[in-house]
């Protein structure tokens, strides 16, 4: 696998737009699926919901987005070009976040219960999702990789919002301040 890891300065990073579909950008959607499918592969308990283009060291506005987020035997995905948020709406919801990029560390992390976004297809079609609940907090999730953000950022400094799994499968709290509060891995730029 070749998903980069927290504190890889590629993961903070604006990335740069898709202008028109060649034999790389597909190559580079391909290797993203696939890296995607093999990540679960080696995590029993986990599923890989979305990958963002800079978590595999690409510098361009590309996410895929599982097909089916109930089922893990299920392995399509929808890339998505140059996806933006247009508007967001709702309560703000905190729900549990993990990502490949972050082993090892989950959050409970707020977003917008709901999200608009435009994006383009890899046929240079335009679309514009309107998603709510799981599928809303993914794409958000998935367009701040595309920004330089990290589901960590917000939370940065809430002691009770950082989980691990078990060996169960079990989200557990960590303890912020040995684990979480001066790790260079997850914040680099701090003093």
């Amino acid at each position: 696998m070749n998903i980069i890891t927290t504190p890889d300065p590629r993961l903070r990073t604006k990335c740069k737009k898709v202008n028109h579909v060649d034999d790389e950008v597909k190559d580079m959607i391909k290797n993203m699926i696939q890296n995607c499918l093999d990540w679960e592969k080696e995590h029993e308990f986990e599923i890989s919901a979305a990958l963002a283009a800079p978590q595999l060291g690409y510098d361009r506005r590309i996410i895929v987005v599982r097909d089916d987020m109930d089922d893990k035997e299920h392995g399509t995905f929808i890339p998505l070009l140059n996806p933006e948020v247009i508007k967001t709406e709702g309560k703000t919801l905190y729900d549990y976040e993990g990502c490949l990029s972050v082993p090892n560390i989950y959050g409970k992390v707020p977003r917008p219960a709901k999200a608009r976004i435009k994006a383009q297809t890899i046929d240079g079609q335009e679309v514009r999702i309107k998603a709510d609940g799981f599928l809303a907090r993914t794409l958000l999730h998935e367009i701040d990789h595309l920004n330089g953000i990290l589901f960590i950022d917000h939370i940065k400094g809430q002691k009770d919002a950082f989980y691990r799994l078990d060996n169960k499968g079990d989200l557990v709290p960590v303890d912020y301040d040995k684990e979480i509060a001066n790790n260079k891995d997850l914040y680099p730029d701090e003093d």
